[in-house]
């Protein structure tokens, strides 16, 4: 069994989606990426990367190619995932985190987990996903962007 950790944060702009986790959440703000900037996704995919030393998702999807613009985070965690099993690593489990002041994640994370665990191959129960603010503090308080991090375990095959 191995571990790794992940991280990502991205700004809050109008005009784009808020997605979350592959969920699309109402809000006036989306996050700014190349990708969905789903950053819970993002902070999960580079936690399997690191587990396995595989580096992280700049090196598997780089924001310098067109052909990653605007793509689906959900599909990108699949392609991990197959690298995972190419490497004869499987998901374990994944612990994950977002930090966030708004909007209120609570009602989002059933599905959240659902559509991680389905794109993981793994059980819901095997996906935990939390959400916390920080108290007003910083750029995540003044609702300038959000924030994921996630330890996600991986065993051999």
């Amino acid at each position: 069994m191995r571990t790794g950790i992940g991280f990502d944060t991205h700004r809050l702009v109008e005009g784009r989606k808020l997605i979350l986790g592959g969920v699309e959440i109402a809000h006036p703000f989306g996050l700014l990426g190349h990708s969905d900037a789903d950053v819970l996704t993002h902070a999960i995919m580079d936690a399997l990367l690191g587990a396995i030393a595989a580096g992280d998702i700049g090196q598997h999807f780089p924001d310098t190619d067109p052909k990653w613009e605007g793509a689906d985070s959900l599909k990108l965690l699949c392609a991990v995932v197959a690298l995972l099993r190419e490497r004869g690593w499987r998901v374990g489990n994944v612990d994950a985190t977002v930090l966030a002041e708004r909007p209120k994640l609570m009602a989002h994370i059933p599905e959240m987990r659902s559509r991680l665990a389905e794109a993981m191959g793994v059980g819901e129960a095997d996906v935990s996903v939390k959400a916390t603010t920080v108290e007003g503090l910083g750029a995540i308080g003044r609702r300038e962007g959000i924030s994921a991090m996630a330890v996600a375990t991986v065993e051999r095959l």
